[in-house]
């Protein structure tokens, strides 16, 4: 992990891997910016840097210090050619027309992403229940935001030297990518809201959380090969990831739910 500088008020990046660190993360994670903040992932390929997930933006987040903490640590913003979304919960996407306008990069997403993010869709994101359950205020609104549909099952993209897989994982929700990242020092797995240290999953009361799709993502997690496990909150794993994965497949192999986050 990169060494914490003399305290200001804003922190450097977290390095985790030669080629990924964490740039974001909040009241369940490590606090680095806003509370409502999912992890926010820096993935670096040499010549070209890209993000992996954009918190929460608008007036619960804070876009311009997960763009200064980047900074801190030395990486240079006009190097961050691509933003990519596991998924389009308020979370990890309500910042994502903040980080395009201030970077200048492209964000990529499932086809429902893009086009959920494109049209605003605040009932497709259960943004009114989350208004009604007190975790968003009223006055917080998903922003519109282009997204090119380019994450689906098996789609490799390049980022500098390393690349990216595409697995699609809905279950938490439709539309959910996880994305296998190879080519460094070691294979990682960010995997959005999918599986949780210990073996966590994540249902929740809205439309389109689904116990069997949740299950067969996981067992298609299960059967990839990585050792860093970064998912979109809570700790992370940078060897023998694996195991939290398996963990929850276990469970669900015995027609049982894994224990769930909340």
């Amino acid at each position: 992990m990169a060494e914490r500088t003399a305290f200001t008020g804003r922190l450097p990046t977290v390095r985790l891997t030669s080629e990924i660190a964490l740039a974001g993360g909040g009241l369940f994670g490590f606090d680095l910016t806003s509370p409502a903040d999912c992890h926010v992932y820096v993935i670096d390929g040499g010549d070209e840097l890209a993000l992996v997930d954009a918190g929460a933006g608008g007036v619960i987040g804070d876009s311009d210090l997960i763009v200064e903490t980047i900074k801190r640590d030395g990486y240079d913003p006009a190097h961050i050619a691509k933003l990519f979304l596991t998924h389009y919960h308020f979370d990890h996407a309500g910042g994502a027309a903040e980080l395009r306008q201030r970077l200048g990069c492209e964000v990529l997403g499932s086809p429902l992403t893009a086009r959920t993010l494109d049209a605003a869709d605040e009932e497709q994101i259960s943004l009114p229940g989350a208004r009604a359950a007190g975790y968003v205020p009223d006055d917080y609104h998903l922003q519109s935001c282009p997204v090119w549909p380019s994450l689906v099952e098996g789609a490799e993209i390049r980022v500098g030297k390393l690349t990216v897989k595409v697995v699609e994982t809905p279950g938490h929700c439709d539309g959910h990518v996880s994305l296998l990242v190879s080519g460094g020092d070691r294979v990682a797995l960010i995997q959005g809201d999918v599986v949780f240290h210990g073996g966590l999953i994540f249902l929740q009361n809205i439309p389109d959380c689904s116990i069997q799709r949740y299950a067969e993502s996981v067992r298609k997690l299960d059967a990839l090969d990585f050792e860093a496990f970064l998912p979109g909150h809570l700790s992370i794993s940078l060897r023998n990831g694996k195991r939290h994965v398996s963990a929850a497949a276990a469970q669900f192999a015995k027609l049982a739910v894994p224990k769930n986050i909340v």
